[in-house]
């Protein structure tokens, strides 16, 4: 069997993926590994023989793809959070993971592990492919003594004893906190009137009965009262009913269908008149609505606001819905492909309005492979540029780090001229899936030999609580300086934290604990910093230690 593993490698391949997938869905007490099983699947099928080694190019091959594609996603939202107060959160993701190298460096030095061990073992505590990735990349592209093989294992050992603490000891950390706190999150999400994080959007018919909200156009409601609503029908006494626009103006009498958070809902109302048994949203005829797929290139890239709907169509988009999630367009909201909105219009523009946004959802499931090729090598070229450091150090971005970068800032352009650089959001996923499938499985075989070494004559349970120990000190940290100091409401500490470790596990605990969604707020916020940072420090780390 073992020979002929070895001489089938793409048999071995979709074996360990096989095998590993589902397990990785296997939960305890409420957490899971993830597609970080099949890592662990690979190192016990390389642990078998020192010959069971998928080839290095699957590897590559998979971290390229699979690091790009966070990128694109997560491009946007970075750069929207630094114009809040991401930047103050970001500093602070990166000042605890600065001390996750400190304390690391420290553990390395007094238990005399090898800088490879103890740069693998930072990646691990902070379950971070990318950072172990980079190092890897880092040994190979540098010059080297000994055995290159060996240099390229240990990493991956220190990675793969440390992984499992760097899920569970950030678990346990948030488990003491909230006790010692005695947080009640219900209570907490109540104090955020301005997140709108996991609550139902609704859509109301309001009857204009006070004489005030006569004075102003709707546009000039929504600035000054900063409503953020989207005004759909209106109706006049014994008319039918129109589109809203910025410019119209309500009569005492009119009915108008508003759409929003039961909170901001309740707000607009109560200013506006008195709610209304009358469903406006329901009456198709003459308005009709329609749920389009966004699948027409020209379209994406754009904001609401420049594709010119009313004049073009007398159209309005009143809900989209990217991946899962609904919330409300506004007129800067850029579309994306695989985006869903959600369209009120005259019923003979329908068709075309559905022709203008694409509506095709086998066009979704093609990729435009020019510019996503043409973006990876761009990426991979960046990650090859020298940058000398203090010291006569010469830093690379590598494979990790490059394609990462450029994919960030090609997915908050979005397009550039007629190419268009995103992909379509389940695309995105898959491929990103596949990606980190390929280098889970190609490194857990080429080290799964040594790691077993390590475990059983080595010094692997050394290894394993000293990375325990960087995990729960940086995980208890975070959430006391972020919560005490710093006054972060823990429902957005805990994705903070998750997002640290970049672990989405910890995220979908963190939403089991808070029964909301105000989690993936701090988690998409601080996402990319934490990826990037780790990436980085962890070859200074390295750097450091030799």
């Amino acid at each position: 069997m073992i020979e002929f593993l070895v001489e089938n490698p793409l048999f071995m391949l979709f074996l360990i993926a096989a095998i590993g997938y589902p397990l990785g869905h296997i939960k305890v007490k409420g957490s899971s590994l993830g597609v970080a099983a099949i890592l662990f699947v690979g190192l016990a099928v390389g642990a078998l023989d020192p010959n069971l080694k998928l080839p290095e190019v699957l590897s590559q091959l998979g971290l390229v793809i699979f690091v790009y594609t966070i990128g694109l996603s997560s491009g946007p939202g970075f750069f929207a959070s630094l114009r809040r107060k991401g930047l103050r959160d970001n500093l602070f993701i990166v000042l605890m993971l600065l001390l996750g190298v400190a304390l690391t460096m420290l553990v390395t030095t007094l238990l005399s592990l090898k800088p490879t061990v103890g740069a693998g073992m930072f990646s691990g505590s902070f379950t971070n492919t990318p950072a172990l990735a980079s190092v890897l990349d880092y040994i190979k592209s540098s010059p080297t003594q000994g055995n290159l093989e060996q240099l390229l294992t240990e990493p991956v050992v220190g990675y793969s004893v440390t992984y499992p603490m760097g899920v569970i000891g950030v678990i346990l950390a948030i488990v003491l906190t909230q006790r010692l706190l005695k947080i009640n999150y219900a209570q907490e999400a109540k104090t955020l009137p301005q997140s709108e994080v996991g609550r139902e959007l609704q859509n109301r018919t309001v009857r204009i009965t006070r004489p005030e909200a006569t004075q102003k156009t709707i546009g000039q409601f929504i600035k000054e009262m900063r409503w953020d609503v989207v005004f759909g029908r209106l109706q006049h006494q014994h008319h039918q009913s129109l589109l809203s626009s910025a410019q119209s103006r309500f009569e005492v009498g009119d009915l108008v269908s508003i759409i929003g958070t039961a909170e901001e809902l309740d707000r607009v109302v109560a200013y506006l008149g008195e709610p209304s048994d009358e469903k406006l949203e329901l009456d198709r005829s003459e308005l009709d609505y329609r749920r389009i797929f966004v699948s027409d290139a020209k379209v994406t890239g754009h904001s609401l606001r420049d594709l010119n709907l009313p004049q073009h169509f007398g159209a309005l988009v009143t809900r989209l819905r990217r991946g899962d999630v609904d919330f409300l367009p506004h007129g800067d909201t850029i579309l994306q492909l695989g985006d869903r909105v959600r369209v009120v219009a005259p019923r003979d523009h329908m068709d075309a309005i559905s022709k203008f946004f694409g509506d095709s959802y086998r066009a979704l499931s093609e990729i435009d492979f020019m510019t996503f090729s043409f973006g990876l090598a761009l990426g991979m070229l960046l990650g090859q540029v020298p940058i000398p450091l203090p010291g006569g150090v010469i830093f690379k971005f590598g494979l990790a780090g490059g394609p990462l970068l450029v994919a960030m800032f090609l997915g908050r352009i979005g397009r550039t001229g007629p190419l268009v650089w995103t992909l379509p959001y389940s695309a995105n996923l898959t491929l990103r899936q596949v990606g980190l499938i390929l280098f889970l499985a190609a490194v857990g075989t080429r080290s799964g030999y040594a790691f077993v070494d390590t475990l059983t004559q080595g010094n692997g349970l050394t290894i394993f609580a000293a990375g325990a120990f960087v995990t729960f000190t940086v995980a208890m940290s975070t959430l006391w300086i972020g919560y005490k100091l710093l006054k972060i409401p823990l429902s957005i500490l805990i994705g903070m934290l998750a997002g640290l470790g970049t672990q989405p596990a910890v995220l979908g605990f963190a939403t089991e604990q808070t029964e909301n969604d105000l989690p993936n707020l701090g988690y998409t916020a601080v996402y990319p910093t934490a990826t990037i940072a780790k990436i980085i420090l962890a070859q200074l780390l390295l750097v450091a230690l030799q």
